[in-house]
Order: C-alpha cells, then sequence, then structure tokens
C-alpha cells in the first residue's frame, strides 16, 4: 500500500479510530491489532509475501528466547549464526541470487568457456532489505546482552511489522523501538498534531518535489545517447531532488505515522543538501542505515581501533556494503565506492567530524565560504548519484562523459516546460522552508520561527501547490525496490 495512494488515506483513519477506540484498554490486544494492520497494509501489494516476514520475525523471537538460556559461548554463537543465516539467506536469494549468477556467466563468457545458466527472474519482496535488518537488530542486541528476550510474542511481532516503517524504514533498532510496545499509551492531541504537519511535509516532498522531477528525469535516463551534456546534467540535478524528495518524504510520512500511535521513530534524514563535506552529508543521509552499518558492522570489525590503515579499510567496506544493499548491481557498488573515495579525504586529514553543527546557525544566510562549500559538497553527491541512477556502468559513463564535453554548454532539451516548472516550484519551497527550519526536525516544524498567521499561511500554501501540481498516477517510492 503506498502512502501516496487513495487507499491509504481510507486504511489509515479506519486503523487510527479502531487503535485508539476500539483497542484502547490493553497493551497487547493493541499489538495484536497492530500486527493485523501489518499484514494488510504489506498483503495490499502481494500477500504471498507476508510469508516471508513472517518468518524472518519468528526465527528471531525463537533465537532471542534460546539466547536467553543460555550461558555457553559456543552456543550462543551458533544461535546468532543461525538467525544470520536465516535472515541473510533470504535477503541473498531473493535479492542477490541472479546477480551472482549473471556475473558468474559474464566471468567465463569473458574467459572464452560460456556456461549455460538462467536466471530465476524473481520478484523482490518489497521492504525486505529494511524489516530483515530491523529484526536482525534484536537479535544482535540479545546476543549482546544489550536488550532483554521479549517473551510476549505480540510485543516483538508488533515491532516488526509495525506498518508505518515496514516497507522503507527508518531502520529502527530494537533497544529504541521495542520498549515502546511494551508499555501503555495514551492519545496525545499535540503529538498528533504535529504527526500529520510532518506527514504533510512528506507527501509534499514525494509528490510535488519527486513524482514531478521523475516525470524528467526518467525519459531522460532511458535515452541518454540522444541528449545533450546540459539535458543530462539537469538530470542528475533533478535526480538528486528527486531521490531526496522521495525517501526523505517517506521518512517524514512515517515518522508522523507513527506518532498518531503514539510511537517515536528515530529521524532519518537531517537536511543532507545543507552539508559542508562528504562526512557531513552521510551522518544527515539515511541516518537509521548509516548508523546500523556503524553499530553491527564498523565497530564490530574494529572501528577506529588499530590505526589509520585498519579504519580506513573499515570505512570502505562499510561504503562498499552501503551501496550493494541499495541492490544488485555493479552502480550500486561503484556508488557506495565513490562516495568512499570521497570521504577518505577528510578521513586522512582527521577532519571527518569538523562539520558536526548546523551550517549558519542563527543567521539567515550562510557565509560566502559557508555557500561554496554547500555547494561544492551538492555537487559530489551529484557525481556519485549518476551511478546511483545509471542502470549499467557503461550508461553512466556516457552520461559523465556528455557532461564533461562542449554540449554541456547547448540549451537543455525540454519536453514538458510545465513538468519542469513545477518540479523547480516545488525544489524552491523545500528549500527555503527547510532551510528556515535547519535546526529543527522537518520542514514544517516552524513554530517559534514564524508567527501564527504566517504559519497557517506557510500550510496552506503547502497543501495548494500539492493539489494544484500532483502529476497523475504518482509512482511508487524509490526505496520500494531496495
Amino acid at each position: 500500500m503506498l502512502f501516496n495512494s487513495i487507499d491509504f488515506a481510507v486504511f489509515l483513519p479506519i486503523v487510527f479510530l479502531l487503535y485508539w477506540g476500539v483497542f484502547r484498554r490493553s497493551v497487547p490486544w493493541r499489538n495484536a491489532f497492530l500486527i493485523l494492520a501489518g499484514c494488510v497494509f504489506y498483503g495490499w501489494w502481494d500477500w504471498r509475501f507476508l510469508g516471508l516476514w513472517l518468518f524472518t520475525a519468528g526465527v528471531d523471537y525463537l533465537v532471542a528466547l534460546a539466547l536467553a538460556r543460555t550461558e555457553a559461548p559456543s552456543r550462543r554463537t551458533l544461535l546468532m549464526g543461525l538467525s544470520l543465516t536465516a535472515n541473510l539467506g533470504l535477503l541473498g536469494f531473493f535479492k542477490y541470487y541472479d546477480f551472482f549468477l549473471q556475473s558468474f556467466v559474464d566471468a567465463f563468457t569473458l574467459l572464452g568457456r560460456p556456461i549455460d545458466a538462467r536466471p530465476l527472474g524473481l520478484v523482490l519482496p518489497v521492504g525486505i532489505s529494511f524489516y530483515t535488518f530491523q529484526s536482525l537488530s534484536y537479535t544482535f542486541d540479545v546476543y549482546r546482552r544489550q536488550l532483554p528476550a521479549v517473551r510476549e510474542a505480540s510485543t516483538f511481532f508488533a515491532f516488526v511489522s509495525f506498518f508505518p516503517q515496514l516497507l522503507a524504514g527508518p531502520i529502527e533498532r530494537a533497544r529504541h523501538m521495542l520498549p515502546q510496545f511494551g508499555t501503555e499509551r495514551r492519545f496525545n492531541e499535540a503529538a498528533a498534531y504535529d504527526g500529520v504537519r510532518q506527514m504533510l511535509w512528506g507527501l509534499f516532498k514525494k509528490v510535488v518535489v519527486a513524482d514531478n522531477c521523475a516525470a524528467f528525469v526518467n525519459p531522460v535516463f532511458s535515452a541518454h545517447e540522444a541528449h545533450d551534456g546540459s539535458t543530462l546534467a539537469l538530470a542528475v540535478l533533478l535526480f538528486a531532488f528527486q531521490i531526496y524528495g522521495d525517501f526523505s518524504g517517506y521518512s517524514d510520512i512515517a515518522i508522523g505515522c507513527a506518532r498518531l500511535f503514539g510511537f517515536e521513530l528515530m529521524r532519518n534524514f537531517a537536511y543532507p543538501y545543507f552539508s559542508r563535506d562528504i562526512a557531513e552529508f552521510w551522518r544527515r543521509w539515511h541516518i537509521s542505515l548509516s548508523t546500523w552499518f556503524r553499530d553491527y558492522l564498523y565497530i564490530p570489525l574494529g572501528g577506529s581501533r588499530g590505526g589509520k590503515a585498519r579504519t580506513v579499510r573499515n570505512v570502505l567496506i562499510i561504503f562498499l556494503v552501503s551501496g550493494f544493499w541499495h541492490g544488485a548491481n555493479w552502480t550500486f557498488v561503484a556508488w557506495g565506492a565513490v562516495n568512499g573515495l570521497l570521504f577518505l579525504p577528510l578521513l586522512l586529514r582527521d577532519t571527518h567530524h569538523a562539520m558536526s553543527d548546523t551550517v549558519a546557525a542563527g543567521r539567515l544566510l550562510p557565509s560566502a565560504r559557508e555557500a561554496l562549500q554547500l555547494l561544492t559538497t551538492f555537487l559530489l553527491a551529484c557525481f556519485a548519484w549518476t551511478f546511483f541512477r545509471a542502470e549499467s556502468m557503461a550508461q553512466a559513463f556516457d552520461i559523465l562523459g556528455a557532461i564533461a564535453s562542449p554540449t554541456l554548454l547547448h540549451a537543455p532539451f525540454i519536453a514538458d516546460k510545465k513538468v519542469l516548472a513545477f518540479a523547480l516550484l516545488g525544489i524552491g519551497i523545500t528549500l527555503v522552508i527547510e532551510w528556515l527550519a535547519r535546526e529543527r526536525q522537518y520542514g514544517l516544524q516552524l513554530d517559534g520561527l514564524l508567527p501564527m498567521p504566517v504559519r497557517r499561511l506557510v500550510y496552506y500554501g503547502v497543501i495548494a501547490v500539492l493539489t494544484l501540481t500532483a502529476p497523475l498516477g504518482g509512482g511508487e517510492f524509490i526505496y520500494f525496490q531496495f
């Protein structure tokens, strides 16, 4: 079920009213109802794949109970290995089997020994990368004795199947989220109002920014050979805002929706395009995934302990794995590698933590130096996004080659001026509002920054632009494919 669909517009009020009206007296019954809502929400896409995340949750629930009953290190390691095998085995089979098979076939063909092996053409279950990592965080935390095993099945299954963030995160930590399902919750009108406002902002970024940008970007990338460098450069720039509006918009809707039910999800984006270097960008982009890899891969590998060479190795591993997590294509690995290489100079100079505050804090405008840093970081991110968006490495290099050619100076080809105008309008509104709110949790959190009449004007203006510029038949969220 899509957040930007009529189905969800009907589903959410029904679940909200039943949750607070019918199931308000019992925590177990509330959690059972949330599990049912999660099944409906996920099954709206394809009921056949419900068993996958129920299996994932079931394995981790039983493994955690077994971990709680044993102190033997060897047995605990075996149980953790079982959880890893079950979770990553399913993820690897559905997401990477065809990729590795095709890479294997291509390698033998290149060596002059072609083999006959056909991909299975598997359908990738929506959200599998997200709910797998979320469930794994639980067994990791129980294994490390940082969290007690949960005996109430409804509490744990509600945590894994919580519909606002089931399909595309944020990837919650069990230590943060799981206790919220075991406690009594009371309706908070102020929190609910704030949640609706954040949902509105997320919907604006998805529908006005991302979907209008996609209407320009997708045709250009699908026929990149026919376009000059200027058109391709514009498509790359718009894709940077498309993926930001799409994914941060989803996160805003998920976080705001969870607040309607009394839950607090972790922040997933902190205005990444207001970053002054790549290190700051990665502290602000997809925070739940970056910190997941930090907690469960980077630190176990040794983190920054053991000297600079080991730190460099661990950082590059994180970037490569992060790229590979996004999809079974060498372009994602290249995207991760490019970001890792851009990060390395900061790491080697020990300046990767230098930009830890908010840019131009307490000031309306950035300094000239800060503006140059913001622009440089954004352009570097766009360079990396080219690999992320390209369908192949050859296409990525063709696009970058065209952008670096004299055709960059040609007038770009614009097939639909209205779509481009809507996209630029949405980008402009987003940049202005989020710049004003850059020290807040999300764009429309303008309390204390603007007088109430002005805030209301902003809210009504956002709704008006959303209504007038929304493309017909808005698309799925990009991260559903991951």
